[in-house]
C-alpha cells in the first residue's frame, strides 16, 4: 500500500533542497521516535541538532518538537528544564509532531495533563464506538481532508494519505488546517502564528511526509 501511494503522488509533488546553512533544532525531551525524524531530515539534505539546550533552541532558524510517549512525563521533563516557558516564547517557525502536537494543546486526557496551551484545544482519548470496526490506538494510513490554503500544505495532492500511530487526538478548532476521520473527525494539522503541528508521522508518510517537512523548512 505504501509503495502504491508513493507512485501515485510522485508526479504530483515537487521537491526543494533545504538551505544547508539553516540551523534546525530538534527538541530533546525524553520521548521516543526522535531518531527517525532526524533521519528524515538528513534524507532531505537538512542538518539538525537534537538538543535540550535553551540557547541552541533559541538561536535555531527552525524548531521541531517530535516524539512518542506519555504526556505527563514529557511535560514534567520540559518543566524541569524550563523548556515549557521557552517554547511559548519562540518566534521562529516551530513544528510539533505526534505527541508534540498534543503537548502544544491546552490539556490532555492522558493522565489529566496540563499542556503548553499554544493551541486552545483539548486532547481526548479515542473511545471506539464499535470495537470490531475501530481499534485503539489508531494505527495506519488515513486521509487528510478539508485542507485549507496554507504554506505548510503547499503542492500536496487532494486528500493525501499520511501514517498515524496514536490513542489521543486534538479536537477540531479554528486552528485546524487539515482534518482526518477515525471514529470521528479530529485535527490532523494545526496552525497558529509561527506554530504548526502534525498528528501523523511525516517521517513515515512517504512522499507526502517529505513534502510536509520540506514545506516547513521553507517557511
Amino acid at each position: 500500500m505504501t509503495d502504491v501511494r508513493c507512485r501515485v503522488f510522485a508526479s504530483d509533488i515537487g521537491h526543494q533542497t533545504p538551505d544547508n546553512n539553516m540551523k534546525i533544532a530538534v527538541i530533546k525531551y525524553n520521548s521516543g521516535n526522535v531518531q527517525s525524524v532526524l533521519y528524515a531530515l538528513e534524507r532531505l539534505g537538512a542538518n539538525a541538532e537534537l538538543t535540550d539546550d535553551p540557547e541552541v533552541i533559541r538561536a535555531a532558524d527552525k524548531v521541531i518538537f517530535p516524539g512518542q510517549g506519555e504526556a505527563s512525563t514529557a511535560m514534567r521533563y520540559l518543566k524541569e528544564r524550563k523548556l515549557d516557558t521557552l517554547i511559548k516564547e519562540l518566534k521562529q517557525p516551530f513544528l510539533g509532531v505526534c505527541l508534540g502536537l498534543q503537548l502544544l494543546c491546552e490539556h490532555s486526557e492522558e493522565n489529566d495533563t496540563e499542556c503548553l496551551g499554544i493551541f486552545p484545544v483539548k486532547v481526548k482519548r479515542f473511545v471506539p464506538e464499535n470495537s470490531q470496526e475501530f481499534k485503539v490506538p489508531h494505527v495506519g494510513w488515513n486521509e487528510l481532508e478539508n485542507l485549507v490554503i496554507n504554506p505548510l500544505l503547499k503542492d500536496l495532492p487532494a486528500n493525501p494519505f499520511v501514517y498515524y500511530v496514536h490513542s489521543f487526538y486534538a479536537e477540531l478548532s479554528e486552528f485546524t488546517i487539515a482534518q482526518t476521520h477515525y471514529i470521528h473527525d479530529f485535527s490532523g494539522i494545526l496552525h497558529r502564528d509561527n506554530y504548526y503541528a502534525i498528528q501523523a508521522h511525516p517521517e513515515k508518510s512517504g512522499l507526502v511526509g517529505e513534502k510536509l517537512l520540506e514545506n516547513f523548512l521553507s517557511l
